[in-house]
């Protein structure tokens, strides 16, 4: 696989991060500007955000952590020559996985739902993680 087809995934998931941060952002200096949380508040760490902050901002959260286990699995999988087609696919799979996450996450606090969405991108995850781990281990590395 090219470089571009297998780094693509993650700069679109890079991209999500990035726009979160900025709906992140604007929630809560519109929620700031409506007087809506005390900046006093915020500096003490006991700001009561309003609820469209809170999803947005702890779906941004969310999105720091699996993602973390992706990011370093594509520059493992890289360096090991083990990023096939298999490997993008189910990269995009992820990623479309992060997506879904983040419609249900910022829209609804339903548990299940939320759950569900994390669910599928979890066991992609572990199941990229799984199949890097066997060719690894029953292949071994090919020189660099």
């Amino acid at each position: 696989m090219s470089v571009q087809a297998i780094l693509l995934p993650v700069f679109v998931q890079v991209l999500l991060i990035f726009l979160l941060a900025l709906w992140m952002l604007q929630v809560r200096a519109a929620a700031l500007r409506g007087g809506d949380v005390d900046p006093r508040d915020i500096v003490l760490g006991r700001a009561a955000w309003p609820e469209r902050a809170i999803l947005v901002s702890n779906s941004f959260h969310n999105q720091l952590q699996l993602p973390f286990l992706f990011f370093v699995l594509v520059i493992l999988a890289m360096m090991t020559r083990k990023a096939d087609l298999l490997f993008v696919v189910m990269s995009w799979a992820f990623v479309a996985s992060r997506i879904l996450h983040i419609a249900v996450h910022t829209g609804s606090t339903n548990l299940s739902r939320r759950f569900g969405a994390f669910a599928i991108g979890f066991v992609l995850l572990l199941a990229m993680w799984v199949i890097f781990a066997l060719r690894i281990l029953l292949a071994g590395i090919e020189p660099m």
